[in-house]
Parts: structure tokens; sequence; C-alpha cells
């Protein structure tokens, strides 16, 4: 007769025992005093590098500080091309700054939350805790390298936004000792509650209401948004795609200057026409393939990219926040000029939403990173 129990577990037995036996000649299973056998115990820099919370009374923060200045830096050059300059972000973020006046640094609570005809909710309108702030800003920022920035340049930037939205005055330095009278500025440090149903029991109070009765709420709808005004053709597409340059967060939407405006009796050949007139200036664009005969040195070209964090938005053959160098280089090869200047300049909508922010790199360098954009964005 098959004995299935028997059988099954005497298996399990060796199964286990050759599972242990590898996992100890691989040096992994040590003994730990709780788990013998099982594992080991977590070494105290495997420790301190998973426990990085930082907790609202401040538990849990690293020593260090940054000012505003350093922080304006540091934004610019990692945060800018995702949240803007001013921290009014794109289409694709939410924005970070606004909304916010000093009346609620005064009392705690943000008035603008309550008008349902401002047009969005920043996060400082709606983050009731510094240590969130800070903490966020340290484990998930900048997104394609989270955790690369030092305690230091946490504190500098947290310190420039909250600087953006007029929460602390252009000298401070924010460190982790005076995290605690910063928190009393915060617009919105009164505005949380526990009191909203979401966790069962009565560990935070009083059980309440849930925040949504779940019914149908079918009122007071806007009404079909009629065009009042649009722009002559001849400005449509001066300053890239508008419908590319707006956030798809509130009221506001950006025409899609890329088409031409088919008015009644508009045919699409005369579209056509307009939207080839239209491209004509950036097919004029100057060219200097001569300049870039000159010796380019990709070491330093790359060396610079890197200093400027111009390689925190693109890589050199695939795409991260912006194009990839390769992309660039065979759009505009020989245009050592424009790409120098476009370079300094920033600009928006050539090759998607995001923006780039004005680099303040020096003309030499900016010639340099544009020479080697420009001869085709070769490798070392």
């Amino acid at each position: 007769m098959f004995r299935f129990p028997e059988l099954f577990s005497a298996r399990l037995g060796r199964t286990l025992g050759l599972l242990l036996l590898a996992c100890a000649g691989g040096g992994v299973a040590d003994a730990s005093d709780k788990y013998p056998g099982v594992g080991r115990a977590a070494t105290p820099k495997e420790v301190a590098a998973w426990d990085i919370d930082v907790r609202p009374d401040f538990k849990g923060l690293p020593a260090g500080s940054g000012s505003v200045a350093e922080g304006q830096h540091i934004w610019e050059a990692k945060c800018a091309s995702c949240h803007g300059v001013f921290g009014e972000s794109n289409q694709v973020f939410s924005p970070l700054v606004g909304g916010t006046t000093e009346q609620d640094v005064r009392t705690g609570r943000v008035a603008r939350l309550n008008d349902p005809a401002y047009p969005s909710r920043t996060t400082l309108m709606k983050v009731a805790t510094l240590s969130t702030l800070w903490d966020y800003i340290n484990r998930a920022m900048p997104w394609n390298q989270p955790k690369s920035l030092s305690a230091n340049e946490v504190y500098a930037v947290t310190a420039y936004m909250l600087n953006l939205g007029n929460v602390l005055p252009d000298g401070f330095t924010l460190s982790d000792q005076n995290m605690v009278e910063v928190q009393a500025r915060m617009p919105n440090r009164l505005g949380m509650t526990a009191a909203h149903a979401l966790w069962p029991g009565s560990e935070f109070g009083p059980a309440a209401k849930p925040d949504t009765p779940g019914s149908a709420c079918l009122r007071n709808c806007t009404a079909e948004v009629m065009v009042a005004s649009a722009l002559p053709d001849f400005a449509r597409n001066q300053h890239g795609n508008l419908a590319e340059q707006n956030r798809q967060v509130g009221p506001q939407r950006g025409a899609d200057t890329s088409q031409a405006e088919l008015k009644p009796g508009t045919s699409v050949g005369a579209a056509k026409t307009v939207l080839a007139a239209l491209a004509a200036p950036a097919a004029a664009t100057e060219k200097t393939p001569g300049s870039a005969a000159n010796a380019v040195n990709v070491k330093a070209a790359l060396a610079l990219a890197t200093k400027n964090s111009c390689t925190a938005c693109h890589g050199v053959a695939q795409k991260i926040v912006g194009p990839s160098f390769a992309e660039i280089a065979k759009k505009y090869p020989g245009q050592v000029d424009y790409l120098a200047t476009k370079i300094r300049a920033g600009g928006a909508g050539l090759w998607g939403p995001i923006p780039m922010p004005a680099q303040s790199l020096s003309d030499a360098d900016a010639k340099t990173i544009a020479a080697w954009l420009a001869t085709g964005a070769t490798k070392p």
C-alpha cells in the first residue's frame, strides 16, 4: 500500500537538509541567536542602510545642514528638469509649490484647500509634516538616481523648496538642529487628522464616518468649454507645441500648435502648407559642419556633462528624462553653435513635454559638449 505521509515526510526532510547544507557551505546560513541554522543576523552596516526613515518627531534624522542657496544649485542641476525651476512642474508631475500664503504659515491651515475654484493642489498645500518631505526626498529623489543625495544635499533641497513656498527666508540654513522650529512654520501643519475611519478600531480616537458616503455626485457639473480666442497662424508654433508644455492638472490646456487651426472652409492641403511654413525656420537653423572638425575631446566632454548633471537626464545611448546624446547628435550633425546655445539657454517642446532648464556652465564648456554632440556623441 502507498504510504504518502511517511514517504513525503522523508523526502522533505532530505531536501531541507541538503538545502541547509548548501547554504551553510556558501556562508549564507550562519546561525543567529533567535533562529538557529536559518539565515544570519544583519550587520550594523546593513541595518543602517535600510533603517533610514525619519519619524514625525524627527527621530532617525541624520546630522547635517544645507542652505537655501546651496539647495538652488542642486535643484537646478537635478530637480528642475522634472519639477520646474520654481517648483511648478510640468504635465507629467504635479506642482510642488504654490497655493500657500503668509497667513497659512501663521495659522497652520491652508485656506485654499477649501476653495473649489483653485485650479490644483500642490505638495506644500497638502503635506503636514516636514519629516515626510525630508524623508521622501532622501529615499526617492532624484527618481532615476534614488538615495544618491547626501544628507546635507537633502537639507539644502528641502530648504530651497520651502523658500520657493515663502516658508523660509533666502538666507536660511536648514539643519537637524532647527527642524522642529521649521515644522512650526509648515503651512498645513494642523491640517492632518486621524478621524477619517481609514483604520478599524478606536486606536486613533472615536470611530468616525468615512470621508465619502459612496453615493453618486453628479451635480453642478462644469458646462462645455467654448473657445473664445485662438492664436493667429503666424504665431502658432513659434515657441514649440503648447500642448506639450502644459501639465494635465487643473483646467488649463495648451492648444496643439504643431497642427494648423482648421477654420471653416480651410482645405487639408492649405493646412499642410501652413505646417510647412512653420517648420521652415527650424530647417534654416545655422549649420557649422566645419567647426565640428576641430579636435573633439570626448573624455573632457563627458566629464563636463557629468559635472554639470547632464547625465542625470540624458544617457549616451539611452533616453532617461530627455533624449539620449546619440539621438541629439543624429538630429543636429555639425551644428556646434546651435547646440551650445541650446545647452546654455534650455528649452521645451522639441523632445516632448518635459522642459530642460537653462544651464550655468561657461561658453567654452558648452561648446566642448556641443562639439562632441555635433560629431556623433561617440564613446571614449
